[in-house]
């Protein structure tokens, strides 16, 4: 039953994921694939935070054009913005 759990969680996240601008969609998504696992409950929660911004101003928080004040929703977005370079 874990397995399914687990399923169902990952469909949730790659929903929430989905956004109005590709920018965003590309960016999340190849977050979630490369260094979502290696989040620890607090990041994963921080990250839920991030997904329940404006797609406007998480995108300038992800582009660097605007710094987040909070400190950790600034390290998500900096493991975002690492998971992002090949």
């Amino acid at each position: 039953m874990p397995v399914m759990d687990d399923t169902i969680g990952a469909r949730k996240l790659a929903w929430r994921c989905r956004r109005g601008m590709l920018e965003l969609d590309i960016l999340l998504s190849d977050f979630v694939q490369r260094g979502y696992d290696a989040l620890d409950e607090r990041q994963r929660a921080d990250f839920a935070r991030l997904l329940a911004l404006p797609d406007q101003e998480l995108l300038e928080y992800l582009l660097g054009t605007k710094q987040a004040r909070d400190g950790d929703l600034a390290h998500v977005i900096a493991c975002i913005r690492h998971a992002a370079v090949p």
